[in-house]
């Protein structure tokens, strides 16, 4: 499942977040790259220990939190914590595929790659190219969102970022573990929560409604590795 999530960050978020971008230093972002995606990755990234990408993080977490939508797209267990790059003058990152599990140098932390998220912080007028290709059993969809919006998608996508010709897109890129580990049971029973949500603003929470409510957790509750 490929989705956008809209407004993730406020416009006071998002004035933080530019603010702490143009303060940080850059260094290549090959150093996060693996050893196959090193090969065709061209952007700078802030130093994962660096005072602005660490309060740049607490902002995307705290806005992850608050976001239902995300919740129940993603089911998250585990979150990698989130990372910074920018492309300018012909950066671009070749076709590759995100590494399964990732390890976060500082903490340790073991991060199995579900799924793959892009939080864009720039205008999207701001910059040319730089769109986020992901294919999928449909074809190419190429994602280039308002500063704000995010889009999740599955781990296992084979995705590119197009060279970027003129400005510079920032953005915050990040992987999470779901508790629900098959893209397909996860797209289930985001379709599915979505309809209860829809039916109790329609009829409120009848008998229909509360079993289809259990049905959905008790789905959770055979799949869900916790």
């Amino acid at each position: 499942m490929l989705l956008r999530v809209p407004q993730v960050l406020n416009a006071d978020e998002l004035k933080q977040m530019q603010s702490l971008m143009e303060a940080a230093k850059w260094v290549d972002g090959k150093v996060t790259a693996g050893t196959q995606s090193a090969q065709v990755k061209r952007n700078i990234q802030l130093p994962e220990s660096s005072p602005e990408a660490e309060a740049a993080r607490q902002i995307v977490l705290t806005a992850l939190s608050r976001n239902a939508l995300f919740f129940s797209a993603a089911l998250p267990k585990k979150i990698y914590p989130p990372l910074f790059n920018q492309y300018r003058d012909g950066m671009d990152f070749g076709a590759h595929i995100d590494n399964a599990v990732r390890t976060h140098a500082i903490t340790g932390l073991h991060v199995r790659t579900d799924i793959s998220c892009t939080l864009f912080l720039a205008d999207p007028d701001s910059y040319d190219g730089g769109e986020l290709v992901v294919e999928d059993t449909y074809g190419q969809q190429m994602v280039k969102l308002p500063a704000g919006d995010m889009v999740l998608y599955p781990g296992t996508s084979l995705h590119h970022v197009r060279p970027v010709t003129s400005g510079a897109r920032l953005a915050s890129f990040f992987w999470l573990q779901s508790m629900i580990r098959d893209d397909a049971q996860r797209t289930l029973l985001f379709d599915m929560d979505a309809a209860i949500v829809t039916l109790r603003q329609q009829v409120g929470d009848n008998a229909a409604v509360i079993r289809l409510t259990g049905n959905y957790h008790n789905l959770i509750r055979m799949w869900a590795d916790t």
